[in-house]
């Protein structure tokens, strides 16, 4: 049976999906833009604030889950320039422990939604 996951803390979805969706013990976290969820801005002013405002979002999925990054059993980054990797690797990092950091892919693409530079989506285990 599947729980759907919502919170006021992380932008609210744009189509017809769900932030997060709870199956059993996974929690499947939608991808997530650098949306501030107070006014619906977008975060762009540099790759690192964009960064940290993605990382912000999941982090409140993952809270609403009662969850937190430590749960984090896989990421998927999708980023529009591979040239922004290491900023972008730079804000992910600090999200986690080295030693339990969750599997991970990291892939350059066309384009992402709303034009923005990265989006992550995560899968979470209690």
């Amino acid at each position: 049976m599947k729980k759907i996951i919502q919170t006021n803390d992380a932008p609210a979805p744009i189509g017809p999906y769900n932030q997060a969706v709870l199956s059993g013990n996974t929690l499947y976290i939608s991808g997530q833009i650098a949306i501030n969820p107070v006014d619906g801005k977008l975060v762009l002013s540099t790759i690192q604030e964009e960064t940290e405002q993605v990382m912000r979002n999941l982090k409140a999925v993952l809270t609403a889950a009662e969850m937190n990054f430590e749960n984090v059993v896989k990421s998927s980054i999708f980023i529009n320039d591979m040239n922004n990797f290491t900023e972008i690797n730079s804000i992910y990092s600090k999200y986690f422990k080295e030693e339990t950091a969750p599997a991970r892919e990291t892939v350059e693409v066309a384009n992402l939604p709303k034009f923005v530079n990265v989006e992550i989506s995560m899968i979470a285990v209690k």
